[in-house]
């Protein structure tokens, strides 16, 4: 019994962190781009990755559908704003994404960029401008929605978005 509890310790030990399961979602003020890491690859390549927090931990969530919708969207938008742009994923909560870019970028021009997305999802886009939301470029296409997408990215243009996760006097 106690070579299982040895090997139980030092599994725990050798365990990666995660960084955003160590964040005090408490003391975030969202909506905010957050700059979680720079990671520099074997070649010296960097890869950045952001927080992008669209509402309060633990006080709301955008509805899937809504969310979703956002996600394809921004996934065109985004790419169009930020140099070396990867990917952009969903939280599992719904309160934001993962953005991953080549290369480092400032969280103020993060912030702009996804402002601007906000914007263009609130006031200008059509159904036209939703990618990949049919059945054969979507793997769950009927969980859509462009009036909540539009209703979140309003809200969360009305707080602003601040380029420090703790500081609401930086909004862009």
């Amino acid at each position: 019994m106690a070579d299982n509890t040895a090997h139980e310790s030092a599994s725990q030990e050798s365990k990666p962190v995660v960084e955003s399961f160590t964040l005090d979602h408490t003391k975030v003020k969202a909506p905010y781009v957050r700059l979680i890491d720079v990671e520099q690859g074997p070649k010296g390549d960097e890869i950045s990755n952001f927080d992008l927090r669209l509402v309060q931990p633990n006080e709301n969530a955008i509805p899937t559908g809504g969310l979703h919708t956002i996600e394809h969207t921004i996934a065109v938008t985004l790419r169009e704003r930020i140099p070396g742009y990867i990917d952009c994923s969903p939280f599992g909560c719904r309160t934001g994404f993962h953005l991953l870019a080549w290369g480092r970028h400032s969280t103020h021009d993060v912030a702009v960029a996804l402002k601007e997305s906000l914007e263009f999802i609130a006031y200008k886009a059509t159904w036209d401008d939703v990618p990949a939301h049919d059945i054969t470029s979507c793997g769950n296409y009927r969980d859509h929605s462009l009036f909540t997408a539009k209703e979140w990215a309003k809200k969360i243009l009305d707080e602003g978005i601040s380029s420090d996760a703790w500081d609401r006097s930086k909004i862009v």
